[in-house]
Formats: C-alpha cells, sequence, structure tokens
C-alpha cells in the first residue's frame, strides 16, 4: 500500500518509519543536527512546494530517506490506511 505525501510523492507504508511535525520537533538540536545530516548524506526528498509541514522518515530497500512534506502531520496520519 502507498501513501500519498503531496508534491506528486508516494512512499510504501510499509517503509514508513515515523512522521514528525516540522515546529514541534525542530526546537531539538539533536533533531536539526539529525536532518543536517541526513542532508549531507543526500537522503533528504523535498516534496513540499512551499514550505515543509512535516518529514518522513523512511528505511526500505533502496535505503534511509526523510521526506519533506507540506502536509501536516495530522493530515498525513488521516490518509494512512491503518
Amino acid at each position: 500500500m502507498y501513501l500519498n505525501i503531496g508534491g506528486g510523492f508516494v512512499v510504501r507504508y510499509e517503509d514508513i518509519v515515523a512522521v514528525f511535525d516540522m515546529d514541534n520537533s525542530t526546537w531539538s538540536r539533536i533533531t536539526r543536527d539529525a536532518l543536517a545530516a541526513a542532508e549531507k548524506r543526500g537522503e533528504v526528498v523535498n516534496a513540499a512546494e512551499d514550505l515543509p509541514r512535516s518529514f518522513i522518515l523512511c528505511s526500505g530497500a533502496s535505503g534511509k530517506k526523510v521526506y519533506l512534506s507540506q502536509l501536516s502531520s495530522a493530515a498525513i496520519s488521516r490518509r494512512s490506511p491503518i
């Protein structure tokens, strides 16, 4: 099953590890450092056409990816099949 995260991007639901709200989670320096490290490794995919409101951490056959989404974490959770 696939989940539409906006911006024309879909991810496999089974690959999603976590969905984070950008405003609440980036207060932590650890989270900001982890996002910066993922960006340096080329693991960040910008699926947001505007400012990102959430980010989705995925791990699957293609490796680890962090998707920036313009959808809120609540909107993404409403789209999930579970």
